[in-house]
This record gives C-alpha cells, sequence and structure tokens, in this order.
C-alpha cells in the first residue's frame, strides 16, 4: 500500500515538519525520517568527494596541459573549494572526511577523461601528490 511518503514526499516532508513542530510524535513517520536523516549525512558526504574529485582532475589538467589553462578550469576549482569549505561551515564533524576520502577522489579524477589525445593519463602520479590542505587551500596553483 503506498503512502503520502511513496506518492507525495515534498507534502510528507510538510507533514512531518509541521508535527515536529506542533509536538505532535504520534503523527511522525519515525521509520522513513531516520532514513531521510541518515541520507542528509551521507549527501554531504557524496557532495565533498565530488567535489573533491572536480578539483583533482583541474589540478591534473593544470599540471600536464599548461597550454590549455583556462579561466573555466580555475573557476571550477574555486567553486568546489568554495562548496567543500560551506559543508564543512555546516557540519564541522566532516572536517576529516575529505582527508579520509582523498586517495579515492584522487583516483577517480585520474581516470577520468582529459579529453586531450596528447595527455596520457597513465603519466599522473598514482598517488595523490598533494595533501588536502593543498587542494583546498584558496592560494595552491601549480606553476
Amino acid at each position: 500500500m503506498l503512502t503520502l511518503y511513496d506518492t507525495d514526499f515534498n507534502r510528507w516532508a510538510l507533514e512531518q515538519a509541521a508535527a515536529l513542530k506542533a509536538g505532535r510524535l504520534q503523527q511522525l513517520d519515525l521509520e522513513h525520517l531516520a532514513e531521510e536523516i541518515e541520507a542528509l549525512s551521507k549527501s554531504d558526504k557524496r557532495a565533498i568527494k565530488s567535489y573533491l574529485v572536480r578539483i583533482l582532475f583541474h589540478l591534473l589538467k593544470w599540471q600536464y596541459q599548461p597550454g590549455q589553462r583556462s579561466e573555466s578550469w580555475e573557476n571550477s576549482i574555486a567553486d568546489s573549494r568554495l562548496a567543500i569549505r560551506l559543508i564543512l561551515e555546516d557540519s564541522p564533524s566532516l572536517k576529516a572526511y575529505p582527508d579520509e576520502v582523498l586517495e579515492d577522489a584522487y583516483r577517480q579524477a585520474r581516470r577520468k577523461n582529459p579529453q586531450n589525445p596528447a595527455v596520457d593519463p597513465g603519466q599522473f602520479p598514482v598517488s595523490c601528490p598533494w595533501t588536502v590542505e593543498q587542494v583546498l587551500r584558496d592560494d595552491f596553483w601549480l606553476v
């Protein structure tokens, strides 16, 4: 049998919020609320890792395709750094997470196609050549 959670998520969420605010705990859909709260944490972790992959990919291109450096690469790196910083401001308990996933994010970035046949991803270092502090620092650029 389908529930409001299944058929109209937005309405379900608004009704759950109203019940919480009014203290009508008996009206709460605890199972789905717990799932959604867990999903929020996973969402922030996925976002951090995705932004790290983007930064690392562009840093690799920055280093190995210096003749093609562009403002869009800079903007992508800067925007991704800011996005991670904002997530970490909202959720300081995730401060160590970028370091935990740096190597996996680097492996993913390393496998991405730099869209330049002259660049062989096999020439990229096997492990991440940068620290998380460098990768996330606004003034870190390869020359």
